[in-house]
């Protein structure tokens, strides 16, 4: 079974063309969302947070001090590159873990990871594909999604690769623009891998 990463910056639209993906019968594994439950379910990272963070990385009902965490990663890049040390590793099993679960019969997965060539889990893929848009449409949409400045959004930008760095280490992209249309790339690249 294929794996297949993608990704996009921030509001490059990879979430939505992981949804056409879907309606094709693909399984798709969200990094994200996954790096999100497992901070407060596996045992072992929540430990590691606490002894990097402190106790306070964690409220009296064990849910995440998401407060408490982006106060300190957020102003301090070699903490936040420490949280992505911990929770990265973490993901990475799960995703190897869900891979184990999926019917043979399946042709391929994606793996949707904001951070895919960031955190090197690019790397656990046999290719991944890129999702750009231009840097206007990037920031009306998350400005909108996310009721954020453009600053906000920039800052927020900045601590990602950019497209260009991207470009070089992707396999595919799909140009996510008014001029083309997202299904019929997503079709071809379908295609491109059910021949694979």
């Amino acid at each position: 079974m294929l794996k297949i990463g993608i990704t996009g910056g921030i509001g490059s639209g990879k979430t939505t063309v992981c949804r056409v993906f879907e309606t094709l019968g693909i399984p798709v594994f969200n990094a994200d969302v996954v790096a999100k439950q497992i901070m407060v379910t596996d045992t072992i990272l929540i430990a590691e947070i606490k002894l990097a963070f402190g106790e306070d990385s964690y409220l009296k009902n064990e849910a995440l001090n998401n407060k408490h965490l982006a106060e300190i990663v957020f102003n301090d890049t070699k903490a936040l590159a420490k949280l992505n040390s911990i929770v990265h590793p973490a993901v990475f099993r799960a995703f190897e873990t869900w891979v184990k679960e999926i019917p043979t019969s399946v042709p391929y997965v994606l793996k949707e990871a904001a951070l895919l060539f960031e955190s090197g889990s690019y790397q656990m893929c046999n290719y991944n594909i890129l999702v750009t848009a231009p840097l206007t449409t990037k920031l009306a949409r998350v400005m909108q999604r996310d009721g954020v400045t453009e600053a906000q959004v920039k800052a927020r930008m900045d601590k990602q690769f950019t497209d260009k760095q991207k470009l070089k280490m992707a396999d595919y992209f799909i140009e996510n623009t008014e001029n083309r249309s997202v299904i019929t790339q997503v079709l071809d690249l379908h295609q491109q891998f059910l021949n694979l």
